[in-house]
């Protein structure tokens, strides 16, 4: 595994785990359920991205 994969995969695993911490701790105070939806929306756009610069310069 070169140097770029593991620093994109370490930046999905921590983007992840945000995903789960965030809601519960800064949006904690948002009673409204779309504050977490909007988080997980941009957080799966994110991972969507570095999957993207993990996976382009694999060849079959």
């Amino acid at each position: 595994m070169a140097k770029r994969e593991l620093f994109w995969g370490i930046m999905s695993i921590l983007v992840i785990l945000s995903a789960y911490f965030i809601p519960y701790t800064v949006l904690t105070g948002v009673e409204r359920w779309y504050g977490s939806f909007l988080l997980w929306i941009l957080v799966g756009v994110v991972v969507i991205i570095i999957n993207l610069f993990i996976t382009r310069n694999w060849r079959s």
